[in-house]
């Protein structure tokens, strides 16, 4: 039996530690909220042993409630290891920052670290963030879309995740815990409610930089409406492939739609709500950036997740687990697993990035101009957009009655250009004119 310690699992040789011991515990509950103990362990996992008195057990608990704040009602036994006595202590809480000996500690490696001022602060500032979503919202029931509960439950339903039906609103948001006295939280605001304090800013950009952009919008709604105006957003201005070369045309993306679709859930989901600013996407010549509100934990980096080795840590514990009742999103700290995932096996680059205001994550479009980026029996039969053509089209999604004038001053395209493209695109069979040529309108095909 191999024994070894973690973050989460601490030895001490004896109670001759237990000051040490009391730190150490401390030290992980700051970390993780929860963790392990075994008092009969030497530090390189060698089995001891401990002399359990009769006051053994009741020493060690007494010195975790007289010098640990806040207090914590840890769960201690006496127990066999490879024939010999040591004690258990297991142990969880959720009120950190937690202090020893009036000092607060972090868990880092297999080592307690004594906390700054700076980090204590931001321990205080995280705990308060985290009641945010619990707190009671000034809207009323009656500001529930019940169209959205009956859909959530819908899905709820089918991944098999709720077991109950559908009733009514009220009972429902109870049920998963959305109410506090009979009243909306702001979880529930936030989910459920068509006007709330969300927003979504998307944008297309002419280049690699935010100078120019050709589309601009602004999303609001509950937060499953908002994922799928913005999911809609980006599969409407990325380019897209035909492979025709089986018998039923597949339409292939630049940028795995699971992978994005992750992305903009996990962004929704996990973002800072206390903070007024709005999630944003925007689309530049050469990447997609998908961006929200709510540092990474500085405890982990994002790498850890790419090899499951990363915990999860909740930000907003109602939101997500009530999301992931639906299956809008994985729980267990998989979805930058699964981006990641997603994006290696499509070959694309994808990065994921903390910054001082929020977390970023990147997706680099490839060049399909220059035949990147295509799958391998999937040339064949694969229609290309030049980029005028594709400068068109996104004005004519935009504004189906723009006229050839407003697409050259629109696209910054000359007036031959823009005559030429359009020709070719309607002997491609992907481009029709319905109507008179003044008072008609432009409709892309998709056969």
């Amino acid at each position: 039996m191999k024994l070894k310690e973690s973050e989460t699992v601490e030895f001490k040789t004896s109670t001759a530690e237990l000051r040490e011991a009391v730190i150490s515990i401390s030290a992980i509950l700051n970390k993780h909220g929860r963790g392990e103990l075994y008092f009969g362990i030497r530090d390189n996992g060698a089995v001891a042993g401990q002399m359990i008195g009769r006051s053994t057990l009741k020493d060690i608990t007494e010195a975790i409630s007289s010098h640990l704040e806040p207090r914590i009602f840890p769960h201690l036994k006496a127990k066999k290891i490879l024939g010999k006595d040591c004690v258990k202590v297991e142990f969880h809480g959720t009120q950190r920052p937690y202090f020893a000996y009036g000092r607060a500690y972090m868990r880092v490696g297999e080592s307690d670290k004594q906390l700054s001022i700076r980090e204590m602060e931001d321990q205080f500032i995280r705990k308060n963030k985290l009641f945010w979503e619990a707190e009671v919202s000034k809207k009323k029931l009656t500001d529930v879309s019940v169209k959205a509960v009956r859909e959530y439950m819908r899905k709820a339903n089918d991944a098999k995740r709720i077991h109950f039906k559908y009733t009514n609103a009220r009972t429902v948001l109870s049920k998963l815990g959305l109410l506090d006295k009979g009243r909306l939280t702001r979880a529930a605001e936030i989910l459920f409610c068509n006007q709330n304090s969300m927003e979504v800013q998307a944008a297309v950009f002419a280049s690699k930089d935010k100078i120019t952009f050709l589309d601009i919008r602004k999303f609001h709604g509950n937060l499953f409406s908002l994922r799928a105006q913005s999911e809609e957003y980006i599969k409407e201005h990325i380019k897209w492939r035909a492979d025709l070369s089986e018998s039923r045309r597949k339409e292939i993306p630049e940028i795995p739609v699971r992978a994005f679709s992750e992305a903009i859930g996990n962004s929704l989901c996990h973002r800072d709500y206390s903070n007024p600013k709005g999630n944003e996407i925007a689309i530049f010549k050469d990447r997609i950036e998908i961006y929200n509100p709510g540092k990474f934990p500085e405890e982990v980096r994002p790498e850890d997740f790419f090899k499951g080795k990363g915990r999860s840590i909740l930000r907003n514990p109602l939101i997500a687990e009530t999301v992931y009742k639906s299956e809008d999103i994985e729980k267990w700290a998989s979805g930058l697993k699964r981006i990641h995932d997603e994006c290696r096996t499509a070959g694309i680059r994808v990065e994921f990035e903390t910054i001082s205001t929020g977390f970023l994550v990147t997706f680099y479009r490839p060049k399909w101009e220059q035949g990147e980026g295509v799958e391998k029996g999937v040339e064949k039969g694969v229609e290309k957009l030049t980029e005028p053509e594709e400068i068109i089209f996104l004005l004519i999604r935009k504004n189906p009655r723009i006229s050839k004038r407003e697409m050259v001053k629109q696209g910054r395209l000359g007036k031959k250009a823009v005559d030429y493209n359009v020709e070719r695109l309607k002997e491609k069979g992907l481009l029709k004119r319905v109507g008179p040529a003044k008072g008609g309108h432009w409709e892309i095909v998709n056969p």
